[in-house]
């Protein structure tokens, strides 16, 4: 499961697709709807959060967003009631992401990978803004 903290207007659509069911089932998981992923460590900062469901519904708003201005046709349906709140994320974690990006890119678009490699401002996902900071503890190597 990868719940990127990176704006989803850098995935390619085979991340996007990916990362709105990722997020569906992370929705599931922190509705205790499913036996599966209950311990992701990407789930923990959605955990801590104040309204962990509307945190989680924000971050498919994000998703659906960006799936709209490419054409897509995702289940707004799905998405359910959003919390007015922001979570942190670590500059340190978002170099990681966005190293991690580009090494799938590479590979499976390479287009892609080349338009970004410039990129000096990594926009965030809007649920998120960015405090100093190592990679966080959560993430998995």
């Amino acid at each position: 499961m990868r719940l990127w903290s990176i704006h989803p207007k850098y995935l390619d659509p085979k991340g996007l697709v990916a990362c709105w069911r990722e997020a569906l089932l992370a929705k599931k998981v922190l509705k205790g709807k499913t036996r599966g992923y209950t311990n992701h460590p990407q789930l923990i900062r959605f955990r801590q959060s104040k309204n962990p469901g509307g945190a989680i519904n924000s971050y498919l708003q994000g998703i659906y967003t960006e799936s709209c201005r490419r054409g897509y046709c995702f289940d707004r349906c799905k998405i359910g009631r959003q919390g007015r709140l922001r979570l942190s994320v670590t500059t340190g974690q978002i170099e990681h992401e966005f190293r991690h990006l580009m090494a799938k890119l590479k590979e499976r678009e390479p287009a892609r990978y080349t338009a970004l490699r410039s990129t000096k401002k990594i926009e965030l996902h809007p649920l998120f803004f960015a405090k100093k900071g190592f990679k966080e503890l959560w993430e998995r190597i």
